[in-house]
Parts: structure tokens; C-alpha cells; sequence
């Protein structure tokens, strides 16, 4: 047995900005990138036809969007501006110390995220001193919450068939997607986290 966990809204809580294309163009500016003067326009729309449930890196969707727009930007610039805009403080959520220590009791752990920034969940993890197995990300495996893809890619990290493996996750659509491969998940609405060692115990 496995159990893998998302993170934003799960075992931490971040504050995004709520204008992300604003601050965006502030970092891009900080590093001389000249920003469109309808960024928000370019930075919304989409600049690649992708198979549906495939994930896009931010970054590459964001020089996508400067370049729709006339500018280029080194891809280390982006992504260094995007990874600033984006770098909020962290709370580690109530019960998820535990929660991890209970899991970590039966086998390994590890996060399964949504994120198209390469580097923001380890990041993340650091700045809440969160430390797991394995991470697998939206944008590291090709594929978002709930792709069934996705959820294969973390019981695989995690060295056990998706049969083995409890998700814990606070998103009925994304998070409850991996009961389609056999999954056993676990919503915070049902079980929190601060229940989560008792609900391990009874298994």
C-alpha cells in the first residue's frame, strides 16, 4: 500500500494572486521583458491545441503568449519571472503532519499535483518543510488530475499497482477521478485530515 496526496488546498494552503497575468507582467517587467499592452488578453488565451486532459507548462504557454504578441523571452527568463509571481507564502494545513506521519506508517508517500509551473511544488514543499517519496506533477507526467494517466504515474513512482494505492485530495471532480482505475480515494469533505490516522487504522 501507497498513499499519495494532493497538495494546494490539501495538505497546504497558498494564497494565489488573484490577477495572475498582472503579476506576471510585473516579474516579466522586473527581468526586461517588454509585456504587451493586452497581456491579459494573450496571457488568457490559448496558444496550443492539446489532447484533453494534457497539461501545457506554464511556461512554455506564456512565451507562447509574448510571441503571439511580437515578443520572445529566453525560456530560463520566464520561467524564473513566473516562478516569482507565483512563490506565495505557505500554510501547512491543520492535521497534515499527521496525517503524512500516518501514512508514511504503511508505505511510502507521496503528492500528486495539479500544476503547470515546473519547480513550484517542490518549492512548496520546501517552504512548508513537507517531505515525501516521490512528487508527481501535472506538468512532470503530461497529464491533469483526473486523468486516469496521472494517477498511474504516481502508484508507479510510488512502486505499487493503482489497486494499492489511497489518494487524499479535497477536489470531488480532480482528486475523485482516480476511483475510475481503482484507487481508493479519500476527500477531505469526508474524512479530514485530522481523522485521517483513524480511518488508516481501520483499514
Amino acid at each position: 500500500m501507497a498513499v499519495s496526496f494532493d497538495l494546494f488546498g490539501t495538505l497546504v494552503t497558498q494564497e494565489r494572486p488573484d490577477d495572475p497575468w498582472d503579476a506576471v507582467a510585473a516579474e516579466l517587467r522586473a527581468r526586461g521583458v517588454p509585456v504587451p499592452d493586452d497581456w491579459e488578453a494573450a496571457y488568457r488565451e490559448s496558444h496550443a491545441d492539446l489532447e484533453p486532459g494534457r497539461e501545457q507548462s506554464l511556461v512554455d504557454h506564456s512565451r507562447a503568449a509574448l510571441a503571439s504578441r511580437g515578443v520572445e523571452a529566453e525560456v530560463d527568463v520566464v520561467r524564473d519571472a513566473l516562478l516569482a509571481a507565483f512563490d506565495v507564502p505557505v500554510e501547512v494545513r491543520p492535521g497534515a503532519p499527521e496525517a503524512l506521519a500516518a501514512a508514511r506508517e504503511r508505505g511510502p508517500v507521496g503528492v500528486l499535483s495539479n500544476c503547470s509551473l515546473p519547480g513550484l511544488v517542490d518549492r512548496t514543499l520546501s517552504r512548508a518543510d513537507v517531505g515525501v517519496d516521490t512528487v508527481v506533477t501535472s506538468v512532470g507526467c503530461g497529464w491533469r488530475k483526473p486523468h486516469d494517466r496521472a494517477f498511474e504515474a504516481v502508484a508507479d513512482e510510488l512502486g505499487v499497482g493503482v489497486g494499492e494505492l489511497v489518494h487524499v485530495g479535497d477536489d470531488p471532480r480532480a482528486d475523485g477521478g482516480g476511483r475510475t482505475t481503482g484507487v481508493t480515494v479519500v476527500l477531505t469533505e469526508d474524512v479530514p485530515l485530522s481523522a485521517f490516522p483513524g480511518w488508516l487504522g481501520e483499514r
